[in-house]
């Protein structure tokens, strides 16, 4: 069995810098590449090939690496896939992870299909925060953007996680010609509820090529508020957090906010505090880029903590500027984006 970190590793490195200054705070952390639903701006409609067992990571594994990670610096860990409910024994890895010295906050993206009857555990365990992946309240448009009918399930988790007292933040990809008349709808929800409901800028991200960089994008940032505005009035920005990539805004008489992510124009690219973990052990430190490092074969190739901590350093001294430099730096026939339940969403 794997141990987690070892004490020796604690002195290898303190908080982890990129050579941009940008500190690496946040892990997400892919544990499968799964899902239970097939929405068609992640993946083909005949789905993925899924990796064999064999090459996910452990549990084991993944505990080892946050707690390395966590003595580098590493404080927020958000759970994705995939849909992280695919995968079995998942609240069990969570009640483990919580207990890793130096990691204060773990949270969760899901898309609520399986995560109802698991709510009350995850209150129990300290989860601050769900993102609950929502982009239509009417089921036969859910149905056909996720090529599943499961939004009763949606909503059944979304109320569970309210009960609970777990904070709620919807994503929802905004699709021209698919869901832009959900936005209203979706936007409202924070006006009796203490919700955030933020949309994203659709990415290219299901498998597929792309020519057409964001200047091309039927509903980029500045539209989505725009459309927002028309109908709710002004909408008076909030502060962002270090690191964060929503623009928030609040709405005269609303309970919660909205926020909108330049996911695709990649606004917030200058603070980004994140790296991400793929499901198979791949490291990413942008979104865009072709992976930095393969810490499976480290921890499969008997590497101590001592040389896994000092090539994630090593990695981290290359970090593209930014998502435009780091697309740039795939190699051409790398050109054809992943899925994101491949990359982790």
């Amino acid at each position: 069995m794997l141990s987690t970190a070892s004490p020796a590793a604690t002195n290898v490195v303190s908080t982890l810098y990129d050579q941009h200054g940008r500190p690496l705070e946040y892990l997400r952390l892919a544990v499968t590449d799964r899902c239970n639903l097939r929405c068609f701006y992640c993946m083909p409609e005949e789905g993925i090939k899924y990796m064999p067992k064999h090459e996910l990571l452990s549990y084991e594994e993944m505990l080892r690496l946050t707690g390395l990670l966590a003595t580098m610096g590493v404080r927020k860990v958000r759970l994705t896939g995939g849909e992280p409910f695919v995968r079995r024994d998942l609240v069990p890895f969570m009640e483990r992870l919580a207990q890793l010295p130096g990691i204060e906050d773990i949270s969760l993206t899901t898309n609520g299909v399986l995560t109802a009857p698991h709510v009350p555990a995850l209150a129990r365990m300290g989860v601050k925060a769900v993102n609950l992946s929502l982009d239509t309240l009417d089921r036969a448009r859910f149905a056909s953007i996720t090529r599943r009918d499961e939004l009763p399930r949606v909503m059944e988790t979304f109320y569970a996680l309210l009960d609970a007292g777990i904070k709620v933040k919807i994503n929802a990809v905004v699709m021209d010609g698919q869901n832009i008349d959900a936005l209203i709808p979706l936007a409202d929800l924070s006006r009796t509820l203490p919700v955030d409901v933020r949309f994203i800028e659709e990415m290219p991200f299901n498998g597929g090529s792309h020519e057409a960089g964001p200047d091309s994008l039927p509903w980029n940032h500045v539209r989505i508020r725009q459309h927002l505005e028309q109908h709710f009035g002004e909408l008076t920005p909030v502060a962002m957090a270090p690191g964060a990539t929503a623009s928030d805004y609040s709405i005269a008489g609303h309970q919660g906010r909205v926020g909108i992510i330049a996911a695709y124009s990649r606004t917030f690219c200058g603070t980004c505090n994140r790296l991400r973990m793929t499901a198979e052990g791949g490291i990413k430190t942008c979104l865009y880029d072709q992976g930095v490092l393969d810490v499976r074969a480290l921890l499969r190739g008997g590497k101590d903590d001592e040389e896994i901590a000092a090539a994630l350093a090593a990695a981290f001294r290359f970090r593209a500027a930014n998502g435009f430099e780091a697309e740039r730096q795939r190699p051409l026939h790398q050109l054809s984006f992943e899925s994101m339940a491949t990359i982790g969403g």
